[in-house]
Order: C-alpha cells, then sequence, then structure tokens
C-alpha cells in the first residue's frame, strides 16, 4: 500500500492507496512541533482503526507547506515503515515544464495539485485550493505550470477581522442566510462568503483572459465547500485532487 500525506499549514490530509483505489482518508491539525515518533503514532492510530497496520505500507510520499516538518515524516517513516519516504520539492521528477521564474519557490502542494489536474481533464485548467492561502495555479493546453495567484485564506481573514475589530465577534463560518445580513453575524458571513466568491470569479476570470483558454477550474481544499456554491466559474470541487496528485508523483519517482 502507498501512503500519501500533504501537510497544509492548518490540516494535515493523508490518505492510503491499494492500486488505484484510495482505501481511506484523513485529516487532523497540523501542529508544528511534532516529533517522527509523535507522527508515527498518530498514523498508526488511524491506520489501526481501519484494521491496516504499519506493515502494510510499502511506499509513501509527502509534500509539505511547513519545513520542519517534511524531514520529521521522512524520519518517521525510515524509522517505522521501514522504507525511505519520497519528499516532493526540488529535484522530483513531475512531467510537467515549469514557466516560473525560480522553480524551487513553487510550494509543493500547489505543483501536486496542478499535476493531478492536468492528468485528470488533460486540458487547460486552473486550481484553486481553499487553504490557508487561496492559490490559483492554471495549467496550458500543452501541460505547462504557468505560475500562480497567491491570497489571504478565509480564515486569515476572519481572525484579522475579529482581532482589529474589537466589537466584532468571532463567528463560525456558514452560508449566510440571504446577501443582505439582518444582524452582524450574517453580516459578516455574507461579507465572507460572497466577497471571496466574487475573488474567485473575478480571478478566474481573467486567468481565463490572459491565457486566451477556457481552462477548466477544479476546486480543491478544506473550505472549498463553503465558498464554491457561491461561485459562477468553478467547474468542479475534488477534496482528494493534492492526494490523487502525490500517487502520481510517487509512480513518476518509482
Amino acid at each position: 500500500m502507498l501512503l500519501v500525506v500533504d501537510v497544509g499549514n492548518t490540516q494535515t490530509h493523508f490518505g492510503t492507496f491499494r492500486g488505484e483505489e484510495l482505501v481511506e482518508h484523513w485529516r487532523f491539525a497540523t501542529v508544528r512541533t511534532s516529533t517522527a515518533d509523535e507522527l508515527g503514532a498518530a498514523l498508526r492510530n488511524l491506520l489501526e482503526l481501519r484494521g491496516v497496520g504499519m506493515a502494510d505500507l510499502d511506499a509513501s510520499i509527502v509534500s509539505s507547506t511547513v519545513p520542519d516538518l517534511a524531514p520529521e515524516w521522512a524520519s518517521m517513516a525510515d524509522r517505522y515503515l521501514g522504507h525511505r519516504m519520497l519528499v516532493v520539492g526540488p529535484g522530483i521528477r513531475t512531467g510537467m515544464p515549469l514557466r516560473y521564474d525560480n522553480p524551487r519557490e513553487i510550494g509543493a502542494d500547489r505543483l501536486v495539485n496542478a499535476v493531478a489536474a492536468y492528468e485528470q481533464v488533460r486540458d487547460a485548467c486552473i486550481v484553486v485550493d481553499f487553504g490557508t492561502a487561496i492559490t490559483y495555479d492554471p495549467v496550458s493546453k500543452a501541460g505547462e505550470y504557468l505560475g500562480g495567484i497567491i491570497t489571504p485564506g478565509v480564515e486569515i481573514s476572519l481572525d484579522a477581522l475579529f482581532s482589529r475589530a474589537a466589537k466584532l465577534p468571532k463567528i463560525d463560518l456558514a452560508p449566510p442566510r440571504q446577501l443582505i445580513g439582518k444582524s452582524t453575524v450574517d453580516a459578516i458571513r455574507s461579507g465572507i462568503v460572497y466577497g471571496f466568491a466574487g475573488q474567485v470569479d473575478a480571478i478566474v476570470s481573467k486567468i481565463r483572459h490572459e491565457i486566451g483558454e477556457d481552462a477548466e477550474a477544479l476546486a480543491t481544499g478544506g473550505l472549498a465547500g463553503h465558498i464554491v456554491p457561491f461561485c459562477d466559474t468553478i467547474d468542479q470541487v475534488d477534496d482528494l485532487l493534492t492526494l490523487k496528485g502525490l500517487k502520481l508523483l510517487h509512480e513518476r519517482n518509482a
């Protein structure tokens, strides 16, 4: 079985593949100070809930936006899985030309998503990843990574609003009941949801115009479900896109 691990700033999403089948996947909060031993214990406990043992994992790959955690995951694999974990980073074979001034600056998750999206649609595409930041990564019809756009994410914006505006309450993200809020909570929810939906539609439309392609837009990330229903430009949501991309990269570097 193949273990695929996507370490984000807020959450870690990982899963196991048996051949082409994603057997199971989990999310847990990313703790930047986690050690290899702590990661191994968490992994073992979650696997055991599904009747899978550490010995069943014969290969693994990790992408991480938290620099300190990639080596900890690699150390965990060496110590508890008995093999070398592939780490997404400079030098990895992607099969995708990178039209970027310094390819080493591309976030591992963005690269993985781009590879997965192009493999899925086999045409020009745009990945919109709703994570700690919202990232936009277009790929050309020829399968070239063209660059990207990064904006503050939904949770960052909510936290900033709460911390900088003394009279505004901290709220849970939920669909607004209507556009014009009838309470402070409803007004904030409307502003966040419709505001980010408008941002997504504007940026995706401008990317399509700039690259001259009616590129398919794929959304992923933990908060996509809150915003995408209010967008007009997103063609599909794939919560498993990054895990699929990790599997592809493992195959291309086997």
